[in-house]
């Protein structure tokens, strides 16, 4: 992809809300190629530092810094929750396209691509909200795929899904970041984080207490806290 926005710096990102500092001066760079997983117990600050990575909230002090300026179209997200319109899943990324400026024959292209890739083809003409649960997570992959971004977080995106339904969005993202696209994603499921990281991101009370490569964090992790976490002794 032209335009690189990668490696992306995150130089002392605070965030504070109530009076109570969620994120706590979390220093980070993200390459591109390598998976990156974010772990820690709830109320750790993994879903907030992907919404402050991604724009979505402005940091109460410090800054994101990405390589590239022009930002829209090289990067997506895709929530716990996915927020579909109502209108057939074809529609929905139709729809996202149309937002990017794909149109005629490509929107088409890229459309079908994705669903097929997706194993969604069969539902294209469904109602994207009368989808399982599995099936939409799908969906909004297979919409933030088609307008290629080069860095696409996801937050928790199996945590309401069964193994089965987990399994089946696991494989998307693992052929999204085959084809190019930087992953950063939490979740609080050790197993998918085993299966999915090359590097960990690890958080406590906000801090970032390790960043290392997976098979070292899971084999040998540096900290009390992530021993405690990968012991089941910390909720995640």
């Amino acid at each position: 992809m032209s335009g690189s926005i990668l490696p992306c710096q995150l130089e002392g990102i605070s965030w504070h809300a109530g009076g109570r500092v969620l994120l706590d001066r979390i220093s980070l760079r993200l390459e591109a190629g390598l998976r990156t997983v974010i772990l820690g117990p709830n109320g750790s600050g993994k879903s907030l530092l992907l919404r402050v990575a991604h724009g979505l909230l402005q940091p109460t002090s410090g800054r994101v810094v990405w390589s590239g300026t022009a930002l829209n179209g090289h990067q997506a997200m895709v929530f716990q929750r996915p927020v579909l319109l109502r209108r057939s899943a074809a529609a929905n990324i139709d729809h996202a396209l149309s937002l990017r400026g794909v149109k005629g024959p490509e929107r088409e292209r890229r459309r079908n691509e994705v669903l097929e890739r997706t194993g969604l083809a069969h539902l294209a003409h469904q109602p994207a909200r009368a989808l399982s649960g599995g099936e939409q997570q799908r969906l909004a992959l297979a919409r933030a795929w088609a307008v290629r971004p080069e860095v696409l977080f996801l937050d928790e995106p199996t945590s309401s899904l069964d193994p089965t339904a987990s399994r089946g969005v696991e494989e998307v993202v693992q052929a999204l970041h085959e084809a190019g696209t930087k992953i950063v994603m939490s979740t609080h499921d050790l197993g998918q984080a085993r299966r999915l990281a090359d590097e960990v991101v690890f958080l406590y009370g906000g801090r970032l207490v390790e960043a290392a490569p997976a098979a070292g964090f899971f084999e040998s992790p540096k900290s009390a806290e992530a021993r405690d976490f990968l012991a089941g002794n910390l909720i995640g």
